[in-house]
């Protein structure tokens, strides 16, 4: 592994989408992360089929690179022993269960941090470990519909809620946990000291909506869905063409003038109810109405050409294939290979953060259940016999022969 985070030694104990996000961040960053699953059975991703890739769930592959797998019944007092042991020389722990599941266990950060003061223990829900709802299960659906997410979006007032299409809490909040994870080991290179790091599904919903919450705080009124339109700038938006649809952010004064120059439109620079941006967000409807009829006229690639001469932001519409394609999507490596023991070339989504002089890779395939079970005991002093006595009673699992 290569990145700025490589030497940083990680357990993971998530499944599913926000605990694996957070993980992969820092795998990718060059942090050696041990996923632990559970047993039997594994992440609940490798049972999200269809579509598979040979054998293997398609999102259990793209949420698993770059980490090494290990495979341990913590409900056998052999499982907590190994866990603990691994643990005992990691830098930071991830989870997402439902709070005090680990402490029931003996394994919650109170009690594992008599053996490593210094761990960083990350702990990722549905609504945080304190308040009201603290022992609620999350879901990305219902933590969009609490935080707010569900209410500006969509195509307008009156219309049914609609949920981000993306898990975007879920995301979101793994990232955010990369995020905390990092700063606390920062703190831990000062001080030595290691802490409990806590987010929430909940939480990460809610910072989505900070110009939303921004309006609702200064005026007591909660905005509502806007389509793709923004709610502070205008024009700000997609807008039908003759073959597609393009987004255009003419959102200041000059590039509204500019976009007027490309529509060869005069006429909307001198109307007073488009003179400004509070006018045209006053009128948003009416000037939208104004400039879809004058987009239709010609077809994506034409205004795109037109738009980018000008200097005015805009860009195509893409779905998933066409944005895997796109050549800037290759140029930044978001598509990127990995080769897996069993099914060969293996595409995922590519590392986000770019960095000068320590990159990150992906460099892993996602592992074959209990694949690296032998080799991370072997690393933390376990012997071949304690292993195998391990594996008869069913404490871990040592995954494929080959």
């Amino acid at each position: 592994m290569s990145g700025p985070l490589t030497g940083v030694k990680v357990i993971e104990l998530s499944h599913v989408m926000a605990g694996p996000t957070c993980g992969m961040m820092l795998a990718d960053m060059g942090a050696d992360v041990v996923k632990i699953e559970k047993i039997p059975g594994g992440d609940d991703t490798r049972r999200m089929v269809p579509p598979k890739v040979g054998e293997e769930s398609a999102a259990y592959l793209m949420m698993n690179r770059n980490k090494r797998g290990v495979a341990v019944d913590l409900k056998t007092e052999g499982g907590k022993e190994v866990l603990r042991r691994l643990v005992a020389r990691a830098d930071i722990l991830t989870e997402n269960y439902r709070r005090g599941t680990m402490a029931k266990m003996g394994l919650g950060y109170e009690a594992l941090k008599r053996d490593n003061p210094g761990l960083i223990y990350c702990s990722i829900s549905g609504f945080g470990r304190t308040g009201p709802y603290a022992e609620r299960g999350g879901f990305d659906l219902v933590a969009q519909g609490m935080s707010g997410l569900m209410s500006i979006t969509g195509e307008g007032p009156g219309r049914p809620p609609v949920k981000v299409g993306a898990p975007v809490t879920d995301i979101t909040a793994g990232i955010l946990a990369a995020l905390g994870c990092v700063a606390a080991y920062v703190h831990r290179l000062r001080t030595g000291e290691g802490q409990m790091v806590d987010t929430s599904l909940f939480e990460a919903g809610i910072v989505h909506t900070y110009w939303q919450s921004a309006i609702c705080l200064a005026t007591g009124v909660a905005p509502g869905p806007m389509g793709s339109a923004h709610p502070l700038n205008a024009p700000y938006q997609a807008f039908e063409t003759a073959d597609g649809w393009i987004t255009v952010g003419a959102a200041n004064q000059a590039n509204w003038l500019r976009l007027v120059e490309v529509l060869e439109a005069p006429e909307l620079a001198a109307d007073p109810r488009f003179a400004d941006n509070p006018g045209r967000m006053r009128h948003l409807e009416a000037l939208a109405a104004e400039l879809t009829r004058r987009f239709r006229q010609r077809p994506s690639a034409e205004w795109l050409a037109l738009l980018e001469a000008a200097g005015v932001p805009a860009g195509p519409v893409l779905d998933v294939k066409e944005m895997q394609a796109n050549e800037q999507t290759r140029a930044r490596e978001m598509i990127v290979a990995t080769e897996h023991p069993s099914l060969g070339r293996v595409e995922s989504i590519g590392l986000p953060i770019k960095f000068s002089e320590t990159p990150g890779k992906v460099a892993r395939p996602a592992p074959r259940y209990g694949e690296h079970t032998r080799e991370v005991l072997l690393e933390h002093g376990f012997s071949d016999e304690e292993i195998g006595r391990l594996a008869a009673e069913g404490a871990i699992h040592l995954g494929p022969v080959s």
